[in-house]
């Protein structure tokens, strides 16, 4: 068995526009299958031309070679202990958009989601470990009553944070969606439609997952968010030989 440690694996693939086009035309046949947001507006239009469909492809995408492109990024300018995987005691900070590299908030998190996307950072160095994909993580706030038992105890009251590396085929998980089976929204793997819960500890709950998303146990500190332990499961995926 082969861990799957970097951007270069993306599915069983050597082309990932392939495995790309494939997940989209997957998304299209699975039956009674959930729309990502993100092609709402073509559920009754079946034009190639749709921008939302072209959304979707290019998010897609982004799922299978993004991963390459941000850890060469990363590569260039890594900090000692940049590539350590989170330890207690690190802070958590977006890990994009307006506010990348800022600590995130408990209020920065909206109840019920969407996630947002985090790395962890060493509250005394300030460096921000984000030299491995492997530390790249979910994370995404509910109201306690809302979690199962198992799950309650990792939660910082209701926050809760994942890999955001899918356990199939080591692509990023950058979903939120309805459930193909159930009511509730879930982190969903665009490139093979994988779908976890994250209120049950992000159990497989649709498609070729074979194992739930490693879990980062968190606690509130001074009006942010800090790890108390380390992953607690496997981090990204696994390849035969």
């Amino acid at each position: 068995m082969q861990d799957v440690n970097s951007g270069d694996h993306c599915g069983d693939s050597s082309d990932p526009f392939a495995d790309a086009t494939r997940a989209v035309a997957d998304t299209a046949t699975v039956p009674n299958a959930p729309q990502v947001a993100t092609i709402s507006s073509c559920r009754a239009n079946s034009s190639l031309t749709c921008p939302a469909r072209r959304a979707l492809l290019i998010t897609a995408l982004a799922g299978c070679i993004g991963v390459v492109t941000r850890e060469t990024a990363h590569a260039q300018d890594d900090a000692p202990g940049s590539d350590e995987r989170p330890k207690k005691g690190d802070l958590l900070v977006f890990a994009d958009g307006d506010h990348a590299s800022a600590v995130i908030k408990p209020e920065d998190l909206p109840l019920g989601g969407p996630p947002v996307m985090a790395w962890p950072m060493d509250p005394a160095t300030k460096v921000i470990r984000n030299g491995s994909r492997l530390n790249e993580l979910l994370v995404v706030r509910f109201d306690p009553a809302d979690l199962d038992d198992d799950t309650r105890p990792r939660a910082a009251d209701g926050i809760l944070a994942y890999s955001a590396v899918c356990t199939h085929a080591g692509c990023d998980v950058t979903g939120w969606a309805k459930a193909t089976e159930g009511g509730n929204n879930v982190f969903k793997c665009l490139c093979h439609n994988s779908e976890y819960d994250p209120r049950q500890s992000a159990q497989v709950v649709f498609g070729p997952a074979p194992r739930r998303l490693a879990a980062l146990p968190l606690a509130k500190a001074d009006h942010a968010l800090t790890i108390t332990a380390p992953f607690i499961g496997k981090v990204g995926a696994q390849q035969s030989l």
